[in-house]
């Protein structure tokens, strides 16, 4: 006979190894650790094999065990849907989705509004994540759908959603004189896409440039710009006023498009799918003209 893996188990493993601590998620479930630990052993005995090795003070998944997980987060998904379908008030369905933050201003409002009249009792999860985050948990399944950046060509990932012009920006207070000694650039952390293209521009251009602010929120990088802390390569999309191109006043060189897709895990439960298809109709709506450099 096929093993039947147990529900309460496998919600065990999924909230254990996403809090990184078997031990923390015995205390949200409200179970004693010893019950956790049979639980797990349980999973094993239906797996036929060991699911998760000791590293450290704690555990990881084996490969066998990596494998279980992406399934255990579909089976509980769609669980939940399927219990919420029927009324149960118990269990509800939920989604996750991952985003840049360049679209938590228009893209996720609308998305989250349209995805909420179609399906109106459904947990939405939303992360903002790096690219290269967003993709290990679309291919990990810790993600239904995700939005996420690309250099071109680089990749046959998902869908490919829009090819974006990335712009020099800056706010009044950066003048050419500062561009014509040191670029001073306001960029993400390491990595990132746009900090990347930047560096292989001016550097292939043989210009000078420091580092002027470097944060991993893109609030802070609007802020910094709108402060004239310096200069920084992002796409026209929802740039906040005060902010403009400046590539073709200072003489800065061209930078490369962006391409921007959508990415989904491979099997995705009916709620899942609807999410993918509202933030699909969505992001095409608003990626458009509106991608325009602002004007002063």
């Amino acid at each position: 006979m096929k093993p039947n893996f147990d529900m309460d188990a496998l919600r065990t493993m999924v909230l254990g190894l996403e809090l990184g601590s078997f031990a923390r998620a015995a205390s949200q479930l409200g179970r004693s650790q010893s019950a956790v630990s049979m639980q797990l052993k349980k999973l094993e005995e239906q797996a036929g094999q060991s699911l998760f090795r000791r590293s450290g003070r704690g555990l990881v998944p084996t490969e066998a065990g990596d494998s279980l997980l992406m399934y255990a987060r579909r089976i509980i998904a769609l669980n939940d849907e399927a219990a919420a379908s029927v009324g149960a008030r118990t269990a509800f369905a939920s989604v996750r989705m991952g985003l840049p933050q360049d679209f938590f201003e228009d893209v996720m409002p609308d998305a989250l509004k349209q995805f909420a009249r179609a399906r109106p009792k459904v947990h939405v999860e939303v992360r903002a994540g790096r690219n290269y985050s967003l993709e290990e948990d679309i291919n990990s399944g810790r993600l239904d759908v995700a939005l996420a950046f690309f250099k071109p060509n680089s990749s046959n990932q998902g869908t490919l959603i829009a090819s974006l012009p990335m712009m020099w920006f800056a706010g009044k207070g950066v003048s050419r004189a500062e561009a014509d000694d040191r670029i001073p650039l306001v960029v993400f952390d390491h990595p990132c896409l746009f900090r990347q293209a930047a560096f292989q521009v001016l550097e292939g251009n043989k210009l000078r440039w420091r580092l002027s602010l470097t944060t991993p929120s893109l609030p802070g990088v609007w802020a910094a710009l709108q402060s004239g802390y310096g200069i920084s390569p992002r796409t026209g999309h929802c740039v906040p006023p005060g902010i403009h191109d400046v590539g073709t006043e200072f003489g800065l060189p061209s930078l490369p498009a962006i391409e921007l897709r959508m990415l989904s895990a491979t099997e995705l439960s009916p709620a899942a799918s609807d999410l993918r298809d509202v933030l699909h109709l969505v992001v095409r709506q608003r990626v458009g003209d509106h991608d325009r450099p602002r004007k002063r």
